[in-house]
């Protein structure tokens, strides 16, 4: 199988995670450019039509 294009692997799909909740997954190499591991606190805000994600610096 050929290796998806870095585009193609920045495309991600929404999943309901519960009810009132969704979820989507994020590039390992995105993870791993800004210094974020698991349990990290982060931001959620709506920035007009995007969604902006955080690291929460205040909890650091």
């Amino acid at each position: 199988m050929p290796r998806r294009s870095f585009d193609e692997r920045n495309i991600r799909t929404l999943l309901r995670f519960a009810k009132r909740s969704f979820a989507i997954t994020l590039p390992i190499e995105v993870l791993r450019d800004l210094g974020w591991q698991e349990r990290d606190q982060l931001r959620v805000r709506k920035a007009g039509k995007r969604i902006v994600i955080e690291k929460d610096r205040e909890i650091l």
